[in-house]
């Protein structure tokens, strides 16, 4: 019996890669691994803005499933949506969050006014042409609208609204790049939820901890704390799940609003939700990952394995959720 073709579509490593990129390439091992298991027979395909190539390589396949590992296209998040175009117009079954879904993620700005249509807490944002509206005894954040992965994002990025220095370099900032956003000092929490032919589970819920950080640094999770491990940031950021049972009135509000997100934006696959919680134990979701991380180091695995479920059951609900469209 013929086994069947699954595709690991991913993006291109470019000739210098940083530790984020090369994130891609230990995530198509660990697919690998298990969907041989699995009993599928696997193909490597890189993504390219060159889309008549990759056109012709997954009509001569036509694999049962494509997994969409497409993280950058020409190195920026901007051309993600690219993939999922190609892959809806061959009419392939793909995995993670849909077309329209993956746009809507993938641009913080239209994921805000997404959340703020359905009713769900995020934190306020400005474009870099709207600095009138900051406050000066407020703190804010400036961020990149469209890459995931904390890219260029590190406490540099927090402000006062009455630096006025500051204010004036942001005027130089493009407004189709970065946005601001009000900086919430508070917990941080990522809820994971994997779909599936029963419909999508909550993971267990996990905190990243800021230990031992001094006074006047900013707590925030950016570059060094998810790839430089040699910085102080990955060293004293740890994950954790467990917490004190006041907690759980919090983590069940997490747990609501992380399904609510699912349903509001019609996702798929695997996502994991990023929230941050004020002095007042007010939840604000800061963004919606799509096709987050799944490397075995990956804060998503590590939430499954806390759910008692070995990564061929994770992969074989994700496959469950593509093929069922």
């Amino acid at each position: 019996m013929d086994k069947k073709q699954a595709v690991l579509l991913y993006n291109k490593i470019s000739d210098q890669p940083k530790e984020d990129e090369l994130d891609v390439v230990r995530q198509m091992d660990h697919f690998s691994r298990a969907l041989y298991q699995l009993g599928y027979a696997t193909h490597r395909i890189p993504f390219s803005i060159d889309l008549s190539e990759v056109m012709t390589i997954l009509k001569k396949i036509n694999p049962y499933v494509v997994f969409n590992l497409v993280e950058t296209v020409e190195g920026t998040g901007e051309l993600l949506s690219f993939g999922p175009f190609i892959l809806n117009h061959l009419r392939l079954p793909y995995t993670g969050v849909p077309l329209e879904a993956m746009f809507l993620t993938t641009n913080k700005i239209l994921g805000k006014k997404t959340l703020n249509h359905l009713n769900i807490n995020t934190s306020g944002w400005y474009t870099t042409h709207e600095l009138d509206k900051l406050k000066p005894d407020k703190m804010y954040i400036v961020k990149p609208i469209w890459e995931d992965g904390s890219l260029g994002l590190d406490e540099h990025c927090v402000f006062s609204g009455g630096d006025k220095d500051y204010l004036k370099k942001l005027k130089k900032y493009d407004k189709r790049t970065f946005f601001i956003e009000d900086y919430i000092e508070g917990r941080e929490f990522n809820l994971s939820i994997l779909g599936g032919k029963k419909g999508p589970q909550v993971m267990p819920p996990a905190e990243i901890c800021f230990v031992d950080y001094p006074e006047g640094k900013h707590r925030i999770v950016g570059y060094n704390a998810k790839w430089t491990e040699d910085s102080f940031e990955y060293n004293h950021t740890p994950r954790t799940f467990c917490f004190p049972k006041k907690d759980q009135p919090l983590l069940e509000e997490l747990k609501k609003i992380a399904l609510q997100c699912w349903h509001g934006f019609d996702l798929k696959g695997y996502v994991r939700v990023d929230f941050r919680v004020d002095k007042n134990n007010i939840p604000y979701v800061l963004e919606i990952n799509g096709n987050p991380c799944i490397s075995p180091e990956s804060g998503y695995i590590a939430a499954t394995k806390k759910a008692g479920l070995k990564f061929t059951e994770v992969v074989e609900r994700i496959i469950e959720d593509a093929v069922n469209i």
